[in-house]
């Protein structure tokens, strides 16, 4: 009730009439009045010492904090009860009325404040007993209900069917594999102890589960994590046994265990130990050990001698990094054949040493296994042969690296069912197979020329510019017999072919002003004309693009030569510009421009137009512009694609879609990134046509097409590249000599003088001619397209006439061919110092010693000699693969 309708207090006392009303109260006969709560005021009596009112100066107040103390958590009125309480004295909102029990007493009826919410002893010690007693329960059930399963009804796998572009059949492979189940008297012992050893020593002993693992697999599982393999053999097998269901799911996991418990406790040892070895993975798509025993030796299981048994051990850890023939089609930097090698061998080691330290194994038979045994060729399905393997590899290492899209994993792709639809065009690959063969036959002949022509080995690889789609791939003279990829990694330099890189990144990004400090150059830069001016003089001392000579760690200058000493340009500055330098392919010009650029710059372009970073070397050494590096056949037949889209890079990809019996799962979707602007891109087409028109590339011309493209040859003569495109169609030739034979385990690139009876190999000589027979069949009655007009671009940059550095010693790198000089060239070819050669790309020399294929040879100069961190001269063949090294 407001202020202005309380009336004023009454007076004490009063007199009698006063006394009266008091007595009569609202307990008389008369009705109370409408709206009496009860309180003496209502009935003109005032406050009443103790009353609400007195405690809250109003009604209004009062009601307000009886409904305040009736809301939420409240303690229970103290006796005597309150206004309105339903329960009587002592009870409060949440507590059960006197002489109620609750079969949970919580929260406690009988505790206040935070008391209140902590359990009792009681309640703690009931729900651990029921939580224990309903996991019995459950373990009793789950036991119950799996069976003990049978390996050989369940570990089968089925045909993966590979397609051409075309929907045709291109080849049925998986279900045939090998698994042939033998008695425990058929399997080796050392077999058996070389598993106990390595995986499960107590496996005689324990009881099928190792609760520690388990419980690691279910905190990872609970995390989103790995899950991790069985952590016995017991259950190894069981996993094994049931391959039709691999989800990674906890309920499967539990039932894993389940089952795991039931073999541990019925099945004997000896029946779990044959069945684990007759149904475990070893690789090259051989299930079981007789299978697996065929597969590395050719031979029988029982005929297995314990250095082979140690090593089939270590494939048991996952063939992809153990196989010594590697698999670089799954992992291109990782599971190198090298690597592979090197941890196998290290693997079977330590098996053969576990196996003497438990006692399975005497110390002097072990003394026999230092090496690894002679493991044969991987392929031996006669359906893989030519290319086929190749592709197959292609295809399977495509959805396996890219699991995450397609959702199948390796185990996934070995158990077989899918149906998969390739982006290869079986009448390129047979045109690409046609023409190295023709070109082949009738050049390389190692029965007449046996010290240049043995070893000699080709690659290639053909991709559409408008989608990525790898059409067409060469990959060796047949996948039963060289089993190294030469389509996806080899190892070979590309030399030259990089030179359109370097040009791309100073159309980009632009040379640095070398008055400028070193931030500062790096904001304000001439963006470069393909008019543009640079020394084509042979022995360029190179400079840093502050105009400062470049030296490297150990204070040596470099020197850069052009092919055949030939200085390029009109004398005394040797001026060229760069459509010029690119059509004679000469050296000092770029590697001078890529240092004015920025070598970072130019490894950015690298890989803005597709090539993997990790198959790039010496980044940081002005080499490194004129291909140094090792990309794939794949992905230069790639990046220069993205030129021919106008600057639009699309990965290489070899699946267009996969289905199952669940229907289609997976689908390549084309992704496009503008790498670089279509003026740049359209402006290195315009200049590589100039190659083909009137340079060094004119054996790819095709009469009637635009062709665009670039010849490379390293130093030493160890390798030759011709890539080129039409608008339609991109195309890496590589040419080499490799001793890869399987038992030589170092890979050594060989000189090709001599080669095909060519005093030199060349990019030009037949890379190109194969280049030019492939695509002259490959693109018949398709329609002719031109190559976009470009835009001008650029300023021309050092326009005015400069100093050129003198040389001091002689080098030979550019193994281009060398060109006739013009009316305005001059030739300058110095003598070679008798004390100092040095190759042009890496190594520095004395006496002109071969650098074996780390570098480049020794081919004279005197370039400075990177580090091995920044030349990976170690690497080999390791990252030019289409997939992780050179993904796609």
């Amino acid at each position: 009730m407001s202020e202005h309708r309380r009336k004023p207090p009454q007076p004490q006392g009063g007199g009698r009439a006063a006394a009266r009303r008091g007595q009569s109260g609202p307990s008389s006969g008369r009705r109370a009045p409408r709206g009496a709560t009860g309180s003496p005021s209502d009935y003109g009596l005032g406050q009443v010492s103790g009353s609400p009112e007195q405690a809250y100066g109003s009604r209004a107040e009062a009601r307000r904090a009886a409904q305040r103390s009736q809301g939420g958590r409240r303690r229970g009125a103290e006796p005597g009860g309150s206004f309105g309480d339903p329960h009587g004295p002592g009870m409060g909102r949440g507590r059960s009325a006197p002489g109620r029990k609750r079969l949970i007493d919580y929260p406690r009826a009988d505790k206040y404040g935070w008391q209140r919410w902590m359990p009792s002893w009681k309640l703690v010690a009931g729900l651990f007993i029921g939580f224990v007693g309903s996991m019995v329960a459950v373990a009793g059930i789950g036991y119950a209900m799996v069976g003990v399963p049978d390996v050989a009804k369940t570990a089968t796998a089925q045909n993966n069917v590979y397609y051409w572009k075309d929907g045709s059949q291109m080849v049925a492979t998986g279900g045939e594999t090998n698994r042939q189940t033998i008695s425990l008297s058929q399997i080796p012992q050392e077999m058996r102890y070389a598993v106990i050893s390595q995986e499960n020593k107590t496996f005689y002993d324990d009881s099928g589960i190792d609760p520690k693992g388990i419980a690691r697999a279910l905190f990872n599982m609970a995390r989103g994590g790995q899950t991790q393999g069985g952590s016995t053999i017991t259950q190894q097998y069981v996993k094994n046994a049931m391959l039709n269901d691999q989800s990674q799911t906890i309920s499967r996991k539990f039932k894993e265990i389940f089952v795991s418990i039931k073999v541990g406790a019925e099945v004997d040892k000896d029946t779990i130990m044959a069945g684990y070895l007759n149904s475990a993975y070893y690789g090259r798509n051989a299930y079981g050990i007789q299978a697996a025993a065929r597969a590395y030796f050719n031979k029988d299981a029982i005929k297995l001698n314990p250095g082979e048994c140690a090593f089939l051990a270590a494939m048991l850890k996952g063939a992809t990094y153990y196989d010594p023939a590697g698999a670089t089609s799954i992992d291109p930097v990782g599971a190198t054949p090298e690597k592979n090698t090197r941890r196998a061998l290290l693997q079977m080691q330590d098996t053969l040493d576990k196996m003497v330290e438990y006692g399975h194994l005497d110390a002097s038979v072990r003394a026999k296994y230092t090496k690894l045994p002679d493991v044969k060729n991987p392929r031996s399905n006669t359906q893989l042969s030519g290319q086929i393997g190749y592709l197959v590899d292609l295809a399977n290492g495509y959805l396996v690296t890219h699991s995450k899209e397609t959702g199948i994993t390796q185990n996934l792709l070995q158990q077989g069912g899918y149906s998969i639809y390739t982006t290869f065009d079986k009448k390129k690959v047979q045109q690409l197979t046609d023409a190295v063969t023709k070109v082949q036959k009738a050049n390389i002949k190692p029965k007449e020329r046996p010290d240049t022509d043995t070893h000699v080995q080709f690659g290639g690889a053909s991709v559409e510019p408008d989608t990525g789609a790898i059409r067409a791939i060469y990959g060796g003279e047949d996948a039963t017999k060289h089993f190294t990829d030469n389509a996806d990694e080899t190892g070979a330099q590309v030399g030259s072919t990089f030179k359109p890189f370097v040009l791309a990144a100073a159309m980009t990004w632009g040379v640095r002003d070398p008055d400028l400090g070193s931030s500062q150059a790096q904001d304000e830069r001439t963006i470069v004309s393909p008019e543009s001016l640079f020394s084509g003089k042979n022995k360029l001392k190179i400079q840093d693009y502050n105009r400062t000579v470049w030296k490297n760690e150990k204070g040596e200058e470099w020197l850069q030569t052009n092919d055949g000493n030939e200085s390029y340009g009109t004398a005394p500055d040797f001026k060229i510009d760069l459509r010029e330098a690119m059509r004679e392919s000469v050296n000092s010009a770029f590697v001078q421009l890529g240092m004015d650029v920025g070598l970072d710059k130019v490894k950015d372009s690298a890989v803005s137009a597709g090539l993997r970073e990790n198959s790039l070397a010496g980044t940081t050494f002005p080499s490194f512009s004129i291909g140094i590096s090792d990309p794939s056949a794949i992905r230069m037949a790639g990046s220069y694609a993205t030129f021919a889209a106008s600057g639009k890079q699309r990965d290489p990809y070899s699946v267009e879609k996969v289905t199952s019996e669940e229907g289609q799962i997976f689908t390549h979707k084309v992704v496009s990134n503008q790498a670089f602007t279509s003026k740049v891109a359209d402006n290195v087409t315009d200049v590589l046509k100039t190659v083909v028109d009137r340079g060094t590339g004119t054996n790819a011309q095709l009469p009637g097409r635009d062709v665009a493209g670039k010849t490379g040859t390293t130093d030493g003569n160890k390798s030759a590249w011709f890539v080129g495109y039409t608008p339609q169609l991109s195309t890496a030739i590589s040419m080499f000599r490799l001793d890869d034979d399987e038992k030589n385990k170092n890979r050594t690139f060989l000189e090709m003088f001599g080669t095909g009876g060519q005093k030199k190999i060349h990019g030009a000589s037949f890379p190109a001619q194969i280049w030019h027979d492939y695509m002259a069949a490959a693109l018949e009655g398709t329609p002719v397209k031109d190559f976009p007009e470009p835009e001008p671009i650029g300023e021309v940059v050092n326009a005015e006439p400069s100093a050129t550095p003198t040389p001091t010693a002689t080098q030979t790198e550019e193994a281009d061919p060398s060109p006739t000089p013009t009316a305005t060239q001059t030739q300058i070819q110095p003598s070679p110092t008798a004390t100092q050669t040095c190759s042009n790309f890496f190594e520095c020399n004395t006496g002109g010693t071969d650098s074996g294929n780390q570098n480049g040879g020794s081919d004279g100069g005197s370039s400075p000699t990177p580090t091995a961190s920044e030349t990976d001269s170690t690497r080999g063949n390791q990252n030019g693969g289409l997939f992780g090294g050179s993904d796609g």
